[in-house]
């Protein structure tokens, strides 16, 4: 089984940055970072005829939590600084507890 090391993001934005959405970069995953960098500003490059504003990076995975339910999550901040990295949301566990407090009808 290989090993994830880093994701590369790409992200498509309006002038404005007020709409953005990740695009498909030819390659996604990489079992290094530094292959991950190699390749991010051929891959940035693809797509700036069809956006207006491309962001790219690297976001390195955690071994830890390759095997997680984790997710990509990402923004692009008014200042055109794009933020991403890799979350394991934490797991709510429901539990069913019983009620010790018991209601009465009164007689008036």
């Amino acid at each position: 089984m290989e090993h994830i090391a880093a994701l590369l993001l790409i992200v498509g934005c309006s002038d404005d940055l007020a709409q953005c959405r990740e695009l498909s970069p030819p390659v996604a995953v990489y079992e290094t970072t530094e292959e991950c960098e190699g390749d991010l500003e051929p891959s940035i490059s693809l797509f700036t005829t069809k956006h207006p504003q491309v962001f790219g990076q690297c976001v390195e995975v955690d071994p830890a939590v390759e095997e997680e339910d984790a997710e990509l999550v990402w923004s692009v901040k008014p200042d055109g600084t794009l933020y991403a990295m890799i979350e394991v949301p934490e797991i709510m566990i429901a539990s069913k507890t019983e009620s010790r407090e018991k209601g009465h009808l009164g007689q008036h």
